[in-house]
Formats: C-alpha cells, structure tokens, sequence
C-alpha cells in the first residue's frame, strides 16, 4: 500500500507538473494552498539519489537558543550575506534618536550583551518598511515603555547606551564558526513569525500561533502573534490548533521534546527587562508550550516532554527517537544578558554527544535561534502572510552527510525543519487542514509556500557518512587571549566612537 501510495503521489505530481508546462522548481500554481485560497508551490519530484538518501536520516535534533541576529553572529563569515562593508568599514548605519547620529554595527567583544525588545511592534520598528534602521528607536521605546516601572540596573544602563548594533566574530564564538566552516551556515534563515520567542516555539512545533476559545475545537482558533496564555496547570489544554506531534503520533513515530531545568531565559511581553520565571518540566510557559496543546494531552504524549539528562542517556544508548527537540534553561541560553561563552559550551556539548554516539550516522543536527533578540540585522525579510516572515537568525545543518564549507542561500524559516521532518518520516504529509484529518483555520500551510527552500540541498547523500568533528566545549576565547581560531589577531581597534558608553 505505501508503494502504491507514492506511485499515485508521483503520477499526480507529474501530471500536475506536465499540465502547467513546467518541470522542476517551486513555482507557484493556481491550485488553492488552504481555507484562504492562496496559492502554492508543488515541489518537483525528488531525484533517485535524494529518494534514497532521505532513508539514511532516522534521527532528527533541533537545538534552539535564544535571540540572536543572523548578523550579529555571522555578519563578518566570509561568503555570507553580512553586514555590508567597504575595505572593513560597515556602509550602513542606524539612526539614534537621543545623539541624532547615525550608529554603524561594530566589533563586541563583550561575553554578555542586553540585546533590544523583540514583540511584534518592535520587529516592526526594526524593519521601519525594509529601511532596517529602526533598532535604535525600538531600545529607547521600550525603555520608555518598561524601564519606568521597574527598578533594575539594566534599566538605567538603557538610559544611556545599547549594544543592538555590535556584533561577534571567531574571536568570540569560535566553535559556531569552526561548525559554520565544516558543515552548513544557512544565511537567510528567517524566523518564522515577526514577533518574539513563544510565537516562534509555537511555529517551531505547529507552523502556527493563535488563540483558542475552546480547546476542544480547532476551528475556534483565532490568529495571535503577541500575547498567548501561558504559565498553566499541567493538564490545561489552551492550544487547540494541529501540531506536528498529531502526525508523528499518528504514524507512529517517536519523538521528545527535551527541556534544561532552571529559569526562562525570556520576558513573557518581548520586553527587555522583567521578574525572571521558573522553567519546569510539564508545565506550560514560554519555551515549553506542548504541554498546552490539545493534541499532547489527549494522545497522552506529556512524558514525552523529559528533563535534558534524558537526551544525554538516549545518545550514549542509542535510543534516541526520530525526533528531538532541546531548549535551554535561562544561564546558557544565550538571550542577554546570558553569557555567550556559557551557551556555545552547553551546544558543544549537546553536538559532541551526538557526535560520539552510536546513532550519529543516521542524525541531523538543526541549530538555530529563536528570534532576532533585538540585534541589528540589514535583510528586510520576506512577506508569506499576515504574520511573517520576521527578521534573520543564525542556522546551521550538522550531519554526516551535510555538504563541507557550504553557505545555504535559499530562504528559510523554522517551517523549512516541519517540512523537513515530514519529507523524512511521515512521507511528506502536511500539516494541512484539508488533508492532516484535524482542520484549523491557519492563515497559510507555510510548508507548502512557493519561496521557502528545502533542506534537502544541505545534503550530498553519496558521500561517505562524515567523522564525528568534536571541538572542546570550553576554547579559549580570542578576544581575551588575543588569538582566535586560524591565528588571526583578535584584539583591534574597534569601530566604537559613534557608539553609547
């Protein structure tokens, strides 16, 4: 039956292909996309050669950290689409509403950085319609917003200066350059929704973020991209929408969703500043939502959510399942003011555990960051729908069989890794209300929108599975030793004189 089943999936892709003239890509076609009426893109046929090396994966890990900007980590990677520059020197720079001079991106060397707000009328600020200058503006809104009512140093430091427009190198992040340089850096990974990081989580596992008002009914959700219920009861069901767990439970396959005790790493507002919140296992919050989806609960799924020492036994094991996702608690998550160094050697360890374990022919490793963090980033992202995309995070592909050095130009978002996921375990269903079984009235099935790219490029499945590439979890770090990776000279001078001190 499921041969027979991708024999018709293919004769009809074919046939669709054939009769709008047009053999390969993703264009779009005039068949309606969803409930709205959109149109969508029907991918080509895949190739022999990606039929049977799709096969090989059996093990999926998504790796989330928190609130970084494609160029505030990767803006000087030779090769990427960065921070644009002549002879060094950044040509682009931001307006500063207090000094009424224009701040360009600079080198950081800092370990922590406080970051901007990143709610939805922030990305919107930032992207100021596609100016990309409105990062400046949206630090001093939010301080004026927030920092009144709260009496923390952080807020009076915002008083007077932000490090939205620095930026980091080698010299501080070597290993996430070292894995940039070995496997794949995708440089237009875009977050999947405009707003901040529990929109983001929700598209994460469902391609979606709403409201319920009955979380029975997944007809009764409504569109919401800035304030969600969260901090319930375990066993409160308020997402009622369809997740990717539906599917994966529904065709039996496994997966968990593995959570680092300690505190949120984020404001439940966007905002910069807040009372920190506890982080617990199967209790829904910000970075933990499954225990708040419909599906979750009545599939009994809730022990799938587990403490991150799980993760670590089911690498060594062997047993880990097809699908995975890790979320860090607040000290390593890297949202500011979080160490940095602390949270490149948490996912160092997290890959080098894979790495060395008896699975890792079979796995692909995802790392990517939630949302923008309020850091400078100069590509105004793409319109799909009424809630995205939003602006550029840092994203890479770890596998045995991901391709060496290689930039990843092709548009992306977290609904890249969903489609990704299904093309390689559920045989490519969607989640679609017109074909999952569970209909929900989603603005748009973003798997299927005709600019998103496919991981699968990221992939040269005849070649032979890669060796495990471990790097020490603790390196030195170049802005203090003076020395980075490749023995470039990491102490400069800085470009700093229009920056606030």
């Amino acid at each position: 039956m499921v041969k027979l089943f991708r024999f018709a999936r293919l004769a009809l892709l074919c046939a669709l292909l054939i009769g709008t003239g047009q053999a390969s890509g993703h264009e779009l076609h005039s068949t309606p996309a969803n409930r709205a009426g959109k149109s969508v893109a029907i991918p080509a046929p895949r190739s022999e050669q990606l039929i049977t090396g799709i096969q090989k994966i059996k093990h999926v890990i998504i790796i989330m950290q928190e609130n970084r900007s494609f160029d505030e980590y990767f803006g000087t990677f030779p090769g990427a689409d960065g921070i644009p520059m002549k002879d060094g020197v950044p040509t682009v720079c931001v307006p500063d509403p207090q000094t009424k001079r224009c701040v360009m991106p600079y080198h950081d060397p800092r370990d922590k950085n406080q970051g901007g707000p990143h709610a939805a009328e922030y990305a919107q600020m930032d992207m100021d319609g596609g100016k990309m200058d409105g990062f400046l503006r949206a630090v001093f809104a939010s301080h004026k917003k927030t920092c009144v009512k709260i009496d923390q140093p952080d807020c009076v430091r915002l008083g007077k200066s932000t490090d939205v427009m620095g930026y980091h190198d080698a010299c501080e992040i070597p290993n996430y350059w070292s894995y940039a340089k070995n496997f794949v850096l995708q440089d237009h990974m875009f977050e999947p929704v405009a707003s901040w990081s529990e929109p983001a989580h929700l598209y994460m596992v469902s391609a979606w973020s709403a409201k319920c008002s009955d979380p029975n009914d997944p007809m009764s959700c409504t569109n919401e991209i800035e304030k969600l219920p969260w901090g319930l009861k375990p066993g409160r069901k308020k997402f009622a929408w369809t997740d990717i767990t539906y599917m994966l439970h529904k065709y039996k396959i496994s997966w968990a969703y593995y959570l680092g005790n300690g505190m949120q790493p984020d404001c439940e507002d966007g905002e910069i500043t807040c009372e920190p919140k506890p982080l617990l296992l199967n209790v829904p919050s910000i970075w933990n939502p499954l225990p708040n989806f419909t599906t979750v609960n009545d599939d009994k799924q809730l022990s799938n959510v587990e403490p991150l020492a799980k993760y670590f036994v089911a690498v060594k094991d062997g047993t880990l399942p097809a699908v995975s996702w890790i979320i860090p608690n607040n000290a390593v998550s890297e949202h500011g003011p979080a160490s940095i160094h602390a949270g490149q050697a948490y996912v160092t360890g997290l890959i080098n555990a894979a790495m060395t374990g008896p699975e890792w022919d079979s796995t692909v490793i995802l790392l990517a960051w939630d949302d923008w963090g309020g850091f400078y980033d100069h590509v105004m992202p793409p319109q799909v729908d009424e809630n995205g995309y939003g602006l550029r995070v840092p994203a890479m592909v770890i596998s045995p069989y991901a391709k060496q050095g290689f930039i990843d130009h092709q548009t992306l978002s977290f609904d890249a890794y969903l489609k990704f996921i299904e093309d390689v375990f559920i045989d490519s269903r969607r989640l679609d209300p017109r074909t999952d079984g569970r209909p929900d009235p989603r603005p748009t099935v973003r798997e299927d929108v005709g600019i998103l790219g496919n991981l699968l490029d990221d992939f040269d499945f005849n070649q032979a599975p890669r060796r495990p590439f471990i790097l020490n979890p603790d390196p030195p770090i170049g802005a203090l030793t003076g020395q980075g990776p490749d023995g470039q000279v990491c102490e400069r001078m800085h470009i700093a004189r229009n920056v606030h001190h």
